[in-house]
């Protein structure tokens, strides 16, 4: 039996949304879901049992800063990532192919892999198809990443092609280098960019070899909103209905709920965390910087719609004192509320696919929200 599988349990018959479940080595997870990102086997400032208390089911890991500090090999000693950060619900790891592309400024793209420097030390570095595979077999998550190419918005055509077919090479070598794979499901990474006629290309290429789940890359990378939404509308249908699909680095709370009606299963972002480091919060009502002078006094909760356990034992005053003094307390509270507020969010998109009411829910979520109708139409 496959190491990770798709159960498919409704069709939301107002938006086209799926609702369902993965099943995985540690555990089963609900989907549509957002996944918290633990760059470095820890999501920021919140530790394990905080992150089940918020109703986080599943949590990514960062395959370059895993494999640069402290080593793939000392997490292979301490039993995997699992037990290494005492996690004992399902992970994810990516390829470590975005960080690659996105930090390094002198890099070489070849047929065997990506020559670059290390954004720390400045160290020269070479990650292959294989090595990604290495990483991650002893890193040990339950879902782990091929290894592809990213390329910028915009790419010309001719780029994007030579990319796509590189990245359909690459994905052969990493399954024929996946040591694990009753233990590990390695996911596909669609590619193409903004062209309709590279997505399919490239969707044909790697359902052709079987993957137990499949990844929508090369989006939320700079590309207008209804740009990134025609792209899913043209590429989740050609993705099996019967395994996983998973949009990287998407975490906006409109992106996630349009990306749900699109066909998409699985989020990840690191913007709830990074936004809360700056005092800025996610409410039902639009994002508040609770860093502000006028809530100085303000001694209400960050959003009274939300029964989290920061909104419902601390007020904005207190909040705003912890993060003007650059106090961790503070940092620690604004990301349990923006990790809830997404989390929460997606258990409401699951139980308005279960009552066939997504798009309802879209539009009242989208008016308190502070997207006028202009906006709704167009996200």
């Amino acid at each position: 039996m496959a190491a990770v599988t798709y159960e498919h349990i409704k069709t939301c018959t107002q938006s086209g949304a799926r609702l369902g479940r993965v099943h995985t080595p540690h555990g089963t997870f609900e989907t549509p879901v957002f996944m918290p990102v633990g760059t470095l086997a820890t999501v920021k400032t919140m530790s394990p049992d905080e992150l089940k208390e918020l109703g986080s089911q599943i949590i990514l890991s960062n395959t370059y800063h895993l494999w640069l500090r402290p080593g793939h090999d000392i997490i292979r000693e301490a039993g995997g990532l699992h037990a290494f950060m005492n996690w004992d619900r399902p992970i994810l790891t990516d390829s470590g192919g975005f960080q690659v592309f996105s930090l390094s400024d002198m890099r070489k793209i070849t047929e065997e892999g990506v020559e670059f420097r290390n954004h720390l030390s400045g160290e020269k570095l070479f990650l292959s198809p294989e090595g990604s595979m290495e990483i991650q077999n002893d890193l040990g998550p339950d879902i782990m990443m091929a290894f592809d190419e990213c390329p910028p918005y915009p790419a010309e055509h001719d780029y994007m092609k030579a990319s796509v077919e590189r990245t359909s090479r690459w994905a052969e070598r990493c399954l024929k280098a996946h040591k694990r794979p009753d233990e590990q499901g390695l996911f596909g990474i669609v590619q193409g960019g903004e062209y309709e006629d590279l997505r399919r290309q490239s969707a044909e290429d790697l359902v052709s070899m079987d993957f137990p789940g499949y990844a929508i890359g090369g989006l939320s990378v700079g590309e207008p909103k209804d740009v990134m939404n025609r792209a899913l509308e043209f590429t989740t249908p050609l993705l099996p209905d019967n395994k996983p699909r998973y949009l990287m680095g998407v975490g906006s709370p409109d992106s996630l709920i349009d990306g749900a009606i699109r066909g998409v299963d699985m989020f990840d972002c690191v913007l709830p965390t990074r936004i809360a480091r700056n005092g800025t919060c996610m409410t039902s009502e639009g994002r508040l910087v609770v860093r502000n002078a006028k809530y100085a006094r303000d001694f209400r909760p960050i959003d009274e719609n939300c029964d989290c356990q920061v909104c419902k034992n601390y007020s904005r005053a207190y909040i705003r004192h912890l993060v003007k003094c650059n106090e961790t307390f503070g940092y620690r509270l604004t990301s349990y509320h923006n990790l809830y507020f997404l989390v929460n969010l997606m258990e409401n998109v699951r139980q308005a696919i279960r009552k066939d009411r997504l798009l309802d829910f879209k539009e009242a979520f989208f008016e308190q929200y502070g997207f006028n109708k202009k906006d709704a139409k167009n996200f």
